[in-house]
């Protein structure tokens, strides 16, 4: 699976524009500010209704101008057709699968599974648990089919549960219920992150060893709660402590991965560009897994990727991409950074985005 063809309208600083990729590797090369990054995000926001570079999505939207429209085509049989319309007076998208209205938020992350290499990648080494929860998550999901039920359910127990601590007296008979829809729920959540870590563990580190040596470094799975013992039995045990502050402490909802060198946190000893390729590693990793496992492809959009890499890192992760038969969206400052690195066998398209003259940001196709 790949994107065929996509058309954006009222995206940041971009022109109106229709761009056919390539299936394998597109290059988006242009000057600071010019709008490189914002393509990437226009991607992003079709795919997973949310933008990487603000919380507010209507900041994505062009000045001065009432709305924005995202579509894409993506190769299959039948083509799969998808469409994100945001006004900047509502908040609510308006969402199109396969030409029908009124779909899920999840149907339409599911469909156009993606990735996104950049800056913010970097807080799955440096960030708070939440990040990589989210990473973990997003695996899950797009591997177990019915982890989306539980993560549901999950959080809507925690989220009862934590209104009744704050409460301040509590009837325990109400309190139970909760606590026995988390542990139910819970459990069953962590098992399939569990199935999943087991499965993706390995290929984590081949990928890694493609791009570095690190001796030492080492991922791990915590699940949030002490592994000896059931999540109702800690729920129960905890209730005193919850209240006093507020919320549930143990719980898959603080689940993480510990990613470490030698036994300490890996952020504080790797240099940042060992980081780059760190992260690289799990992001790639999930692709591949993806891949293997249910035959579909991840799409990868890499913001800025000569940076923090010198020649020899860069040939690797492109070589890398070259096996991996992906689609990938990598922005560039500089073209040349990018050019005669690709197996002649590999389809590779050289875009150009330049200002135009009434201000924003045209992508033109190299030559």
């Amino acid at each position: 699976m790949s994107v065929k063809q996509l058309n954006f309208q009222g995206v940041r600083n971009l022109a109106p524009l229709e761009m056919r990729p390539s299936s394998r590797i597109n290059v988006i090369y242009g000057n600071n500010g010019s709008g490189k990054t914002s393509l990437l995000e226009g991607i992003h926001i079709l795919g997973m209704g949310r933008s990487f570079r603000t919380r507010q999505l209507k900041h994505a939207i062009q000045n001065e101008v009432p709305y924005m429209t995202l579509y894409g085509r993506l190769t299959g049989d039948p083509e799969v057709t998808l469409g994100v319309r945001r006004m900047r007076a509502q908040r609510e998208l308006e969402l199109r699968l396969r030409g029908e209205k009124g779909v899920r938020l999840a149907e339409l992350v599911e469909a156009m599974p993606l990735q996104v290499i950049n800056p913010d990648a970097f807080r799955l080494l440096e960030g708070a648990p939440a990040g990589r929860r989210e990473f973990l998550d997003w695996g899950v999901f797009h591997v177990k089919h019915c982890f989306l039920d539980a993560w549901k359910r999950t959080r809507r127990a925690v989220k009862h549960r934590n209104a009744l601590l704050r409460r301040g007296r509590i009837e325990p008979s109400e309190i139970a219920v909760w606590e026995q829809e988390l542990a139910i729920w819970g459990e069953r959540m962590d098992m399939l992150r569990q199935a999943w870590f087991s499965e993706f563990l390995p290929v984590f580190d081949k990928t890694l060893n493609e791009l570095i040596s690190l001796p030492g470094l080492t991922l791990r799975y915590a699940r949030g709660w002490d592994k000896q013992r059931g999540l109702a039995d800690v729920l129960y045990d905890s209730r005193q402590a919850d209240q006093q502050m507020g919320f549930t402490q143990q719980g898959p909802q603080r689940a993480d991965l510990r990613i470490r060198l030698n036994k300490q946190p890996a952020v504080e000893i790797l240099s940042r560009g060992q980081q780059k390729l760190v992260v690289s590693a799990l992001k790639l990793a999930q692709g591949r897994l993806l891949e293997s496992t249910t035959q579909r492809h991840c799409i990868y959009l890499i913001d800025d990727l000569p940076a923090e890499l010198d020649s020899t890192y860069r040939d690797r992760f492109c070589n890398l991409l070259e096996k991996m038969q992906c689609q990938a969206f990598i922005t560039s400052v500089e073209p040349s950074a990018l050019r005669g690195i690709w197996e002649p066998s590999t389809e590779v398209e050289m875009f150009h985005v330049k200002h135009a003259d009434q201000g924003l940001s045209q992508l033109l196709p190299d030559g």
